[in-house]
């Protein structure tokens, strides 16, 4: 493999390690920024970069990871007895609480579903509990996605080492 080649790797790897850690945090796009980095370095490459199965894998690693991301919060909500006004509150408050930051994110999902649990008339303990459902499936999301951009920068790394050889 050519320097170019291994200064593209490089390159590569720190945008995706920086989705990677986009997964901890709001307003980084976490696996599609390692899918956007790994396509970018396919396209500059061309061959000499990754093979198209696992652009094929990337792409499908980044769309599961999106939805299981976004179905953590809800499972966890339901899990824990929410109805589906508290599901629809976790909805909401996380879709409110991503401009308000990382506590945002965590605690959004937590007083949506708690609000209009309440609201629906449900007693505070059970509306508290759906509430942490809510939270326990967004921070599961989370770690899921960490996990899975992790995984992804490594198929790729390993992938372009194994094809230079």
């Amino acid at each position: 493999m050519s320097v170019e080649a291994w200064l593209g790797l490089l390159l590569a790897e720190l945008v995706m390690m920086v989705g990677a850690f986009g997964s901890l945090l709001p307003f980084i796009p976490s696996t599609p920024l390692v899918f956007l980095a790994a396509l970018g370095h396919k396209l500059y490459f061309g061959d000499e970069s990754v093979s198209m199965m696992v652009m094929v894998m990337l792409g499908c690693a980044t769309l599961l990871s999106l939805v299981v991301d976004h179905a953590a919060g809800l499972i966890g909500a339901r899990k824990l007895g929410a109805t589906w006004r508290g599901v629809l509150g976790a909805v909401i408050g996380g879709g409110i609480g991503i401009f308000i930051g990382p506590w945002g994110i965590l605690i959004g999902p937590f007083a949506g579903a708690l609000a209009l649990e309440l609201s629906g008339g449900r007693g505070l303990g059970e509306a508290s509990k759906a509430g942490a459902g809510a939270l326990l499936g967004v921070m599961a999301g989370t770690l899921g996605k960490f996990a899975c951009a992790l995984g992804m920068a490594g198929l790729f790394a390993g992938n372009l080492i194994i094809r230079s050889w």
